[in-house]
C-alpha cells in the first residue's frame, strides 16, 4: 500500500481514426509525465481512436487495429514507467464495448466497459456499443481506482457501485462536447457525485474539433471536501501531473494552478476557432476561401478563419453585383486589410446578363422576382466553388443560425461550402461576437491584434443586396424578436401559446414557426458547422422533411 500517487492528466487532441498518430501522442504524453515522476497517465475517452467513432467501430479491421496499438502501448509499460489508462473499443465475444484499459507492467492489467450509453442529442452510443456491467474498482500500485467513462458519472449508479466496492477515488475519462457555459453543469454534477460517495473526483476531457463537435478540455479535480484542486484550461492541450496523498480521511489532491473562468463570448469564439482549425488541418486543406460581402456574417467568419488558420491561409472574394452598395465594397476591402488576408473582386454582372439572356425564352414576359435574386446567390456559389476547385481551399460558408432557421439562405448559393463556423450562432450573438473580437485578442489566435472589422459593419442594417434598397427586415422580424422566438421554438420546443404568453405577437410567432418548418429541407442539405448551443441543427435536432403537423394544433 502506498500513501502517495502522482497522476498525470493528459488533456490531448486525438485525430479520429489516425491510430498511429494517437498512439504516438499518448507516448509523448507518457514521456512528459515520466519526466515529472508520474505513476499513472490518464488519457481521454476513446483516446486511441478519437471520439465519437461512429460507424468506424462496426469495421472489424478498425477494432483490431485499435487493439494492436493498445497492446503495443501496454508492452512499453514493462519499462517500469507510468502506467496508462487508455480508451478504445473492446470486443468481448460478440459484444462490442466502449472501454478503458489499464496498462501496467508490460500488459493490459484491467478492462472496464462503459455502463451508461448516451443515446440523445449528438450521441448514439447504443447504436454501435453494448453496455457493460457496472464496474468495480481497479487495483493500481496499492490504490483502488474507481475508473469510469463519461456518461457513467452523469448518473449516480456507477459511482455508488464503485464506492460500495471499495474505490478510493473516482476518475472519469471523457469525450464531453462543448456547449456554451456547460462547464458549470459539469462541476455541479461532479459535486453531487462527491457528496454521494465521499470520494475525490477527476474529470478528464479531450480537447479537439471533430466534424460538428468541439471538445474544449476544461478538465478538473474536486477533493472530497468539494474544493477545486485542479482546473485545466479550455481549448488548450496540457499534460498536468497531480500529486495525491492518502490521509486519515482518504485521498486528496494537492492544489494546483486554477485556470481562470472564461467569459461566454470568448468560449464561443474559441470554440469556433478550434472547430475550424481541426476540420481544415485534419482534412488536409491548404486553407479556406469565402465570400466577403461587406456584411457582418462574412466579416466574423473571416476573422475566425484568420485567427484559426493564419491570414495567409484565408482567401476572401468580393463578388459585387449592380445592387452592391459603395459602403459594402469599402467595408469588405477594409475587413480584408485589417485582417491581412488575401482579397480579390470578381464582378458577377456578366454572369447575371448571360443567365438573363439564356432564360429569357423560357421565362417570357414574367416579371423579375425571387428567381433572379436566387440566381445572383447561385452565381456567387458557383464562383466560390470554382475558386475552391482551382486552388484547393475549402469553401467556408458564412450563414448564421437565425438564417438557417428561417430558410433565409439559398440552396446551391450562399449555402455552398464545406464547413460553417456560424451555423449554430444566433444573429444577435453574431453582433456580440464581433464587438467582443474588436475589443479582445483570443489566446492562441494567429490573426492580428486590435480592430478586425470597421464599426460600420456592425452597426449598418443587414442586407443581402439582391435588389435595390433591400434589408433583411423587409422579410424577417427584427433580429432581437426573431432570435427570442426561435430560441423558444428550437432550443426549448415551446408551443405558440407559450411564446404568446411570454409576450410575443401571435401572428409573428406563427409566421416564424412556418418559416422554421418549411426550411427543414434546406438544413438537411447544409454543410456541417460548429455546435455551440444545446440544440444544434443536424445531430441535435432532426425533423421529418414531409411533416403535416401544424403550429395551430401545437
Amino acid at each position: 500500500m502506498t500513501d502517495r500517487l502522482r497522476i498525470a492528466l493528459a488533456q490531448i487532441n486525438p485525430h479520429e481514426g489516425a491510430l498511429d498518430r494517437n498512439a504516438d501522442r499518448i507516448r509523448a504524453a507518457r514521456a512528459e509525465a515520466a519526466a515529472q515522476g508520474a505513476d499513472l497517465l490518464v488519457t481521454p475517452e476513446f483516446s486511441i481512436a478519437g471520439y465519437p467513432p461512429e460507424d468506424l467501430v462496426l469495421k472489424p479491421a478498425f477494432v483490431e487495429a485499435c487493439m494492436q496499438r493498445i497492446e503495443a502501448l501496454a508492452a512499453e509499460t514493462a519499462d517500469g514507467g507510468p502506467g496508462i489508462v487508455v480508451g478504445g473499443p473492446w470486443r468481448d465475444g460478440d459484444r462490442l464495448h466502449n472501454a478503458l484499459f489499464l496498462l501496467e507492467g508490460g500488459r493490459i492489467q484491467a478492462r472496464r466497459a462503459k455502463h451508461e450509453l448516451p443515446n440523445y442529442g449528438v450521441f448514439d452510443d447504443k447504436r454501435v456499443f453494448i453496455a457493460g456491467p457496472a464496474p468495480g474498482p481497479v487495483a493500481f500500485r496499492g490504490v483502488r481506482l474507481g475508473l469510469m467513462i463519461c456518461e457513467d458519472w452523469w448518473f449516480p449508479a456507477v459511482s455508488e457501485t464503485l464506492v460500495e466496492s471499495g474505490a478510493e477515488m473516482l476518475i472519469s475519462i471523457n469525450g464531453s462536447p462543448f456547449e456554451a457555459e456547460k462547464q458549470d453543469t459539469r462541476v455541479q454534477l461532479a459535486v453531487s457525485r462527491v457528496v454521494e460517495t465521499g470520494l475525490p473526483f477527476v474529470f478528464l476531457n479531450q480537447v479537439c474539433g471533430q466534424d460538428e463537435l468541439v471538445f474544449e478540455g476544461a478538465s478538473f479535480v474536486l477533493n472530497a471536501d468539494r474544493s477545486l484542486a485542479v482546473q485545466m484550461p479550455m481549448f488548450a492541450e496540457q499534460v498536468l501531473v497531480t500529486e495525491w496523498t492518502r490521509g486519515p480521511q482518504g485521498w486528496s489532491c494537492a492544489p494546483h494552478a486554477v485556470a481562470p473562468a472564461m467569459p461566454r463570448m470568448e468560449q464561443i469564439y474559441r470554440a469556433m476557432m478550434l472547430g475550424l482549425r481541426d476540420y481544415v488541418d485534419k482534412n488536409r486543406f491548404p486553407g479556406v476561401v469565402l465570400g466577403l460581402s461587406g456584411g457582418i456574417d462574412s466579416a466574423l467568419s473571416a476573422a475566425v478563419a484568420a485567427d484559426a488558420l493564419g491570414p495567409d491561409r484565408v482567401r476572401a472574394v468580393m463578388m459585387p453585383s449592380p445592387y452592391t452598395s459603395t459602403e459594402s465594397l469599402e467595408d469588405a476591402a477594409d475587413c480584408a486589410r485589417l485582417l491581412g488576408i488575401r482579397y480579390e473582386s470578381v464582378a458577377i454582372a456578366p454572369a447575371m446578363e448571360a443567365f438573363a439572356a439564356m432564360l429569357a425564352p423560357a421565362f417570357g414576359n414574367r416579371p423579375p422576382d425571387i428567381t433572379e435574386e436566387n440566381l445572383q446567390s447561385r452565381i456567387r456559389g458557383v464562383t466560390l466553388m470554382a475558386m475552391s476547385n482551382k486552388f484547393g481551399d475549402m469553401l467556408l460558408t458564412t450563414g448564421n443560425k437565425s438564417e438557417m432557421s428561417t430558410g433565409y439562405a439559398t440552396l446551391y448559393g450562399d449555402m455552398c461550402g464545406g464547413y460553417s463556423v456560424l451555423k449554430d450562432v444566433w444573429k444577435m450573438t453574431v453582433f456580440a461576437l464581433c464587438r467582443w473580437r474588436n475589443e479582445n485578442f483570443p489566446e492562441g489566435a494567429l490573426g492580428p491584434r486590435g480592430l478586425v472589422m470597421p464599426e460600420r459593419v456592425i452597426t449598418k442594417p443587414p442586407s443581402a443586396e439582391l435588389k435595390p434598397d433591400q434589408k433583411d427586415q423587409d422579410t424577417l422580424p427584427p433580429y432581437e424578436i426573431l432570435d427570442a422566438i426561435l430560441e423558444g421554438l428550437v432550443e426549448r420546443e415551446l408551443s405558440v401559446d407559450a411564446l404568446v404568453a411570454a409576450g410575443h405577437d401571435r401572428a409573428t410567432v406563427l409566421r416564424v414557426w412556418r418559416m422554421l418548418d418549411r426550411a427543414e429541407y434546406k438544413r438537411r442539405q447544409a454543410p456541417p458547422g460548429v455546435k455551440i448551443t444545446p440544440r444544434a441543427f443536424g445531430r441535435d435536432r432532426r425533423y421529418p422533411l414531409t411533416n403535416g403537423f401544424s403550429a395551430l394544433i401545437a
